[in-house]
């Protein structure tokens, strides 16, 4: 498979938020505000890039030869605890304004099921250094698109004329079961 295929693939047609249905909580949480979800995207994707590159290394270099791989969760979920301190403590550095914005759900990327859900995915699809970068980068990228598409979206029917009974959540979460069915639309053009 090419890599721009397997880009796609994880962008688009497999879409970890819209498919796969990991990350609803920063989806529905970080996306009133189009500034703190493209934060949250860019800061969600630098996370995915690195723990799983992070926890390739580990399963090729610890987990396989010691013949340990029943401890690749454990060990996952303590690289991404990592990575998620560090990308936190970089926000903070560079821009406390978005580390405000962002609140609770900065660290909370380490409890965020497409991290580890990309980390064990990678494993099972058997992917290679390479692809787990292009795969990691697509994950993270389609993260980023439809956050912003959708905090685009809740900003502007924020200001429409919403009858009362769907106001809120309501009218959030129709709105995500319809840019859910668009992305479910481009299944089956890719395969895995």
């Amino acid at each position: 498979m090419s890599y721009v295929l397997l880009f796609l693939s994880a962008a688009i047609v497999n879409n970890f938020v819209l498919v796969r249905f990991l990350g609803i909580c920063p989806f529905i949480g970080v996306s009133k505000q189009l500034s703190s979800a493209t934060g949250m995207g860019i800061a969600t994707t630098f996370v995915l890039v690195m723990t799983s590159l992070a926890c390739f290394v580990m399963e090729k270099l610890v987990l396989v030869p010691l013949e340990v791989t029943e401890l690749r969760i454990i060990t996952d979920i303590v690289m991404i605890a990592a990575v998620v301190q560090f990308t936190e403590l970089m926000v903070k550095h560079i821009s406390p304004e978005l580390f405000r914005l962002l609140g609770i759900y900065l660290p909370l990327i380490t409890t965020n099921c497409i991290v580890l859900g990309l980390a064990l995915l990678n494993v099972n699809l058997g992917h290679g250094l390479l692809e787990v970068l292009v795969y990691s980068l697509g994950a993270g990228a389609g993260f980023t698109l439809v956050l912003t598409v959708f905090a685009a979206m809740r900003e502007r029917i924020n200001n429409a004329n919403t009858p009362a009974p769907f106001r809120g959540s309501a009218i959030a979460l129709i709105t995500a079961g319809l840019l859910s069915m668009a992305f479910m639309g481009f299944t089956g053009i890719i395969q895995q």
